[in-house]
């Protein structure tokens, strides 16, 4: 996979790139927007990572233009500009996603990712599973969720738990419908292993002011989805 990193931050980009070349990528890195411009135009990267603001040319105008030429090849912005505004602008751009500097390291690279894994989607018919609740997104294979732009690493059983979840959406689990789920006969582990999952898993996608999504039964189980329990 090819991809044009232009940002005109050399602290910033190098260290990146090795980063990225380390993680199996080809990478070209420029420093400027009109050298960069030129080299997007050749559509022969899978990914262009554009800072916003760069001299020559900004990533904005990067963008625009590839979108008025019917160039398809995702776009993620990496930038200071952080208020909602800068945001809509940018993806009304044409761009695929948006990430505020600074940034973690492990969420750039899910991003870049998932960019790359929808790029092969749409352009071989590759399907990679993907769940969608309320305004949680889960990518099954990766064993990664979303939910409000956050990127939220899950474990193989919190993946798997999350899974199972929002496939049954509304319906109530109980304790040993999820146990036969999570684990073969014979190597299932005491029910309290059940509830310290949910509460790990809970810690991760339901933080500060977000909806609770997954409810208790007491006495039965759980019930997923971004409703009341007292309107079931």
């Amino acid at each position: 996979m090819r991809i044009l990193f232009v940002d005109d931050e050399v602290e910033l980009i190098d260290p990146l790139s090795r980063v990225l070349t380390r993680e199996g990528y080809n990478v070209d890195a420029v420093y400027e927007g009109t050298s960069g411009s030129q080299l997007a135009q050749d559509g022969t990267y899978d990914l262009l990572i554009l800072d916003w603001m760069l001299p020559g040319k900004t990533g904005l105008e990067i963008c625009q233009e590839l979108r008025r030429q019917g160039k398809s090849t995702p776009v993620l912005f990496l930038t200071a500009k952080d208020t909602l505004d800068d945001r809509v602008e940018g993806l009304d751009a044409g761009a695929d996603d948006y990430l505020v500097k600074p940034f973690e390291l492990r969420e750039l690279l899910a991003r870049v990712r998932a960019l790359l894994r929808r790029s092969a989607q749409n352009t071989y018919g590759i399907a990679t599973p993907r769940l969608i609740a309320a305004d949680l997104e889960l990518d099954c294979e990766n064993q990664v969720a979303y939910r409000k732009g956050e990127v939220i690493e899950l474990s193989e059983k919190e993946s798997q738990l999350l899974q199972y979840f929002m496939e049954h959406t509304g319906q109530l689990l109980t304790h040993a419908q999820i146990m036969q789920h999570l684990w073969e006969a014979g190597g299932q582990p005491s029910s309290n292993v059940i509830a310290a999952l949910i509460r790990l898993l809970r810690r991760k996608i339901e933080i500060s002011d977000d909806t609770p999504l997954i409810h208790t039964v007491y006495g039965k189980g759980y019930r997923f989805g971004s409703f009341s329990l007292d309107n079931v």
